[in-house]
Parts: structure tokens; sequence; C-alpha cells
């Protein structure tokens, strides 16, 4: 069956989309929203909830945001992922609980003992979304004067997530003993330094948290570049991407499974989720309202200033709106967003203003909107075209969308026997249908 994830990306991937009649702006920073909403997803049955993060306010230093307080990015600041997701760990009991955290700017000791605590605390639900940093500004609050260049960050996140699941399996399953009668805590033989000396890193270990539940906690990751397929194909079980076609989420699926067994891992243990924007209705054409109301929110120069990002030192807002889109610069951050971009202005021959449009409603994902049977139809081609493992749901705000689609499509998927009616296990993994990975150092 396929499998549904949901990133609550508030207040909502579209960038206007909080200004909605029906939205709540301040989700933010709003822990019922998060509870109720995670809740709802749980009864439907979704596999995991996935938080995004950034460690910087994006856009703040440019004029046009720092002096108006207006700004192309929804999302300026919110809770801290790890924080809110061990909060809603104890009130939930299936689900997975996903968790972003950078490679770039932060140390794997700390990473580790992060996820493996809140895997034992959520009883085998944790999952670490790996990022490099796409966001130029977070170098700046770490001690850079420019964001570290984009080979260097895989190469570091690479050798970063090595140490991580060694320090994972520094300890076995039944390392410790704690017996009264003799004073014993541990087996010596179940517990073991992982002396790590890299380019990167030097990290002696143990970890002071014992294995996790799922062995390892989910690892997730969204590259989408030659270094980030890399890398998902080597230590990823979910990878999240954007795809506007079934022919590109095909290419995509294809190249990384392909990869995998490089690294001597199965294909199924990667399960690869495209993100999509659904807008539920009752019916098409209501749907299609709703998805123009949105629309309206948006000037041409919004739209515009939104794309800047993968433009470079090239300033888009100077040029006309009704000119196709020209050659970008080669950028340090996003670099498979920025492809994305290019290769669907030139597919579908749009202008730059149509261009920026679409991509400010959606931020790249496909968006799909209709009756839940009409959704439910695009889900179900694309899953039986070998073109996803299952979807990614952002929704453009909330939380009336999100709602509606867990109330309104799952049924339908489920009714098509497409998607679970009960959970199948109690772990993130078992849900997932990936295998808990053998310690390292078992053979050692």
């Amino acid at each position: 069956m396929l499998h549904l994830a949901s990133l609550l990306a508030t207040p909502g991937v579209h960038i206007y989309g909080w200004r909605h009649p029906d939205a709540d702006p301040a989700t933010d920073m709003n822990f019922d929203f998060y509870a109720e909403t995670t809740q709802a997803a749980e009864r439907a049955k979704l596999d995991a909830i996935f938080l995004a993060d950034s460690v910087a306010v994006p856009g703040y230093e440019k004029p046009e945001v720092a002096t108006t307080g207006k700004s192309q990015y929804p999302k300026l600041a919110g809770l801290e992922p790890i924080s809110l997701i061990t909060a809603l760990a104890p009130l939930t009991r299936n689900i997975g609980l996903i968790a972003t955290m950078t490679t770039t700017y932060n140390e794997p000791y700390h990473v580790a003992r992060r996820m493996a605590s809140l895997d034992h605390i959520s009883k085998g639900r944790a999952g670490w979304n790996l990022v490099t940093s796409e966001a130029e500004e977070e170098s700046l609050n770490f001690g850079f004067e420019k964001h570290v260049e984009h080979s260097r960050r895989y190469v570091r996140g690479g050798e970063f997530c090595d140490v991580v699941t060694a320090l994972w399996d520094s300890w076995d399953e039944d390392a410790f003993v704690l017996d009264k009668a003799t004073g014993q805590i541990f087996d010596p033989a179940k517990v073991r330094r992982i002396d790590h000396k890299g380019e990167f890193f030097t990290v002696q270990g143990p970890l002071n948290v014992p294995r996790p539940p799922q062995g390892h906690p989910v690892i997730a990751q969204a590259g989408a570049s030659d270094p980030g397929r890399e890398l998902a194909a080597r230590t990823a079980d979910l990878a999240f991407v954007a795809a506007q076609t079934v022919d590109e989420a095909k290419e995509y699926y294809d190249d990384v499974k392909g990869r995998m067994s490089r690294y001597g891992r199965p294909k199924d243990s990667l399960r690869i989720l495209p993100g999509i924007v659904p807008v539920v209705a009752d019916t098409d054409e209501q749907a299609a309202r709703i998805v123009d109301q949105l629309a309206g929110f948006l000037t041409d120069e919004d739209a515009v200033r939104q794309l800047q990002r993968w433009a470079g030192d090239l300033d888009l807002t100077t040029l006309p709106l009704d000119a196709p889109l020209p050659d970008l610069p080669e950028v340090n951050h996003a670099k498979g967003r920025q492809k994305m971009l290019i290769d669907m202005a030139r597919r579908d021959n749009l202008t730059l203003g149509e261009l920026a449009r679409r991509f400010a409603g959606t931020l790249g994902h496909r968006l799909v909107f209709g009756s839940p049977q009409t959704i439910a139809d695009d889900l179900q081609l694309w899953y039986e075209s070998g073109a996803a493992d299952g979807f990614m749901l952002i929704f453009p705000y909330y939380p009336r969308p999100a709602i509606d689609f867990f109330d309104k499509v799952v049924p339908e998927l489920q009714r098509r026997g497409l998607f679970r009616a009960e959970y199948s296990g109690t772990t993130l993994r078992e849900n997932l249908e990936i295998p808990v990975p053998a310690n390292q150092f078992h053979n050692s």
C-alpha cells in the first residue's frame, strides 16, 4: 500500500495562504494546533508528521523585509522541532514523528543523543530529517562569513551520518543487565567506543543513551541534486522530493533506487514520497474556486521576489514578467530545486511571471485540487506508475485543508484498498515497512 506523511509547513506552503479567511495565521506558535493536527493525522493512519526547520530568519536582512515587516517567506519564526516533537510523543501512540536537524551547524554526538532519546520516549517512532542547510543566512549565526560550499556540505553530511549511526550502534540492545545481586550494570562485551577519526569529526563514543528501539531512528532526506541523491541512496530510509510530472518523479525514483545496490541496500529499504499540495472540496469546481482565491492574494511582484532566492546574483525584479526565464547563475544552496524550476519553465514554456506565480503557491511542489475522488485518482495513477511509494502532504494553509484531506481523501484511498485502515505496527519502521538495520559492530 502507499504511504502518506504530512509536512506541517505552518502557517502554510502558499506564501499568502495564511491570509485566507479560513486560515489560522498563528499556527507557528500554537502547540494546541500541532497536537490536534497530529492526532487527526494519526486517526487517519498516516505514517508520520514531518517538521522542517531553519536556524535563521530567512530574508530578514533584505531592506524590504527589515523595514516593512513584510516577507515573501510565510514562516519567519516558530517552535524548535525537537522540543515540539518530544512534546507530541506522549499525546500520540502510532504516528511517526520526524524532525529536521542540520549536519552543517550541529555536531554528530548532539544529534545522535537527541534522536536516540526521542526514539525511546516515543517507543520507536522517531525520525531524523538529515539536511545540509539550504538557507545561506544560517551561516551568519554560526561564525561563518558565508555559506559552506554545496559539495563540501554533502561530504560533511555523509561523514556526520556515519558518526551518528555508529553512535546508535555503540550499545547492543541487551547491553544493560542491571543485576542487583552482583552489582553489574552492563555487559562489557556489548558496548564499544566508535573511535571515529575523519575529515570533519573525531568522536570517541560510546553514546550515553542506549541503542534506540528502532536500532536507528528513521533517516529522511530531501536532496534532489546529484550529491543529495547519492547520500539518499547510501543512508536514507525515506526521501522527500519535489516533482511536477510522473516522468520527472519516475526518473528520480529509478535513479535513486538504482544507486542503492552500490551500498548493498535493497530497493525496498527506502520509501520515496513526492510532495503534493492538495486542495480538497466536495466538487472539482469548488476546489478550483479555492485555488483561484489563493492566487488572488498574490501580486506578480510578490511572486517574483519569492522566486529570487533561486536566481543568485541575477535580479529578476528588473525583468519583464512576460519574458521567458533567463539562464540563471548557479547557486550555492538548493541546486536541485533551481534545476527543477528551470526545467519547469522550459518544459511548459512559462514566462517569468507565470513561473513565479506557480512556484509561490507551492514552493515547487505539485498542486493537486478537486473532489476526494479526483485527488484519489491522481495519487493512484502516480503510485501505480511506479513514480512514488506514497506522498508527502503539504497544505496551503491550516487547519481546514489538512482536516479535509484526512477526513475525505484518506477514506477514499482506503475504499480503493490503496491505504491502510489500521496501523500494521507500533514503530515508524514497521509502518513504513522498512527493516531494522543490523548493528555494524557485531562482525567486528
